[in-house]
């Protein structure tokens, strides 16, 4: 099947009772037992759900992995997947991306480095930077390719090959391109990770996040932690990403030709300094994408050549909403300095390029004449 069409059927026919082709929200909380001993499969929604259950094996339908994970939010996700180490059996470091999402910033170095972990952040686009900083008690390498916001790529191959080495795990955040335009364990990764609230949903009305991978080993100690902290995905949440990723394929496509046409706009215009996206043909990793990335989402990052304009650009903007996120159907405006990576030290941040005249876009599936009108008068 192709993957458009797998998109659109994901793990689902119908509904053998009744027919129905939507996945039905299955709305509760417990489960009858036939009798002692007995299930059917389902006995608490913490657990397990039928809605979630088919959102997770479509997902992992979607990532070419064995099993699906979902969670109530993508931190969720991480937080789950951070627990397969055991900093008390020896040293954890772990190796992570330099401008991932903030919130992720947040989670290691504010709470997870209390208990044994320690933490290295590296431009991961560089395999040399990656190399240097591998150390005997490195586990595992975290990148998020491309990168938010910076957009960089980072050789998902390479890194395994670097991590693998050692013994180590690859977990890859593929957020950004979604399966519908990269597959990372397709390129050697042990882990994919999702925030599903962005591509994979759409619609700026959920919040979702997933492991995808096919270690028989990993899965019941995933499970175990997802059921046991509780952060797993609701029936109603399930369904509305199941929904969402009907459309995958078309948005995708959708948010790619937009941003095609909005990035050079924008590195024509007087008060841009720079513009980050990574459909460009001079971007510095594209050899790297070429070879891993069948296309390019809706995010665009760019500097003004003036910090005065970031304000007067956030508050003239009417069709383009100012808003955290990214990914969904309408198109968002960000201040990354303050709002999605404002928990990372400002040494941290300028040293990956995250200066207080940054602004992030992310394209929706509008016309991008609109987006580029918008732009326009705000800049004016």
């Amino acid at each position: 099947m192709k993957l458009d069409s797998e998109c659109v059927r994901g793990a689902w026919d119908c509904d053998p009772p009744t027919g129905a082709l939507s996945v039905p929200i299955y709305q509760s909380a417990t489960f009858r037992h036939p009798g002692l001993g007995e299930s059917t499969g389902f006995d608490y929604s913490r657990a397990m759900n039928p809605t979630r259950t088919v959102l997770e094996k479509t997902i992992a339908l979607l990532e070419h992995g064995k099993y699906g994970l979902a969670f109530a939010t993508g931190m969720g996700a991480i937080s789950t997947l951070i627990k397969i180490f055991s900093p008390g059996e020896k040293p954890v470091h772990i190796i992570v991306s330099e401008d991932l999402y903030g919130g992720t910033y947040r989670l290691f170095n504010g709470y997870y480095n209390r208990y044994g972990f320690s933490f290295s952040w590296v431009d991961t686009s560089s395999l040399a930077q990656v190399e240097d900083a591998l150390r005997p008690e490195t586990r595992a390498l975290l990148i998020e390719t491309p990168s938010n916001p910076m957009m960089k790529i980072t050789d998902i191959r390479g890194c395994a090959a670097l991590i693998h080495r050692r013994g180590g795990l690859l977990m890859v955040d593929n957020t950004f391109l979604s399966p519908y335009f990269q597959n990372p364990l397709d390129l050697g990764a042990d882990f994919v990770l999702h925030s599903g609230s962005k591509y994979l949903a759409g619609h700026n009305d959920t919040l979702a996040g997933f492991i995808v991978h096919s270690h028989d080993h990993y899965d019941p100690v995933l499970r175990e932690a997802q059921k046991s902290e509780g952060a797993s995905l609701s029936p109603f949440d399930s369904w509305l990403t199941l929904r969402g990723i009907k459309t995958l394929a078309l948005r995708m496509e959708k948010h790619q030709a937009g941003a095609k046409l909005v990035a050079p706009w924008l590195r024509r215009h007087p008060k841009v300094e720079r513009v980050f996206y990574t459909g460009f043909a001079d971007h510095p990793q594209a050899d790297v994408a070429a070879r891993q990335c069948r296309g390019h989402n809706g995010m665009i990052s760019f500097y003004v050549k003036e910090k005065r304009y970031v304000e007067q650009v956030l508050k003239r903007v009417r069709f383009i909403l100012f808003a955290e996120s990214l990914g969904g159907v309408e198109s968002l405006i960000t201040y990354p300095l303050v709002q999605t990576h404002g928990a990372i030290p400002e040494a941290m941040r300028l040293s990956a390029g995250l200066n207080d005249k940054l602004l992030r876009l992310s394209v929706g599936i509008e016309n991008p004449e609109d987006i580029i009108a918008d732009l326009a008068q705000a800049l004016a």
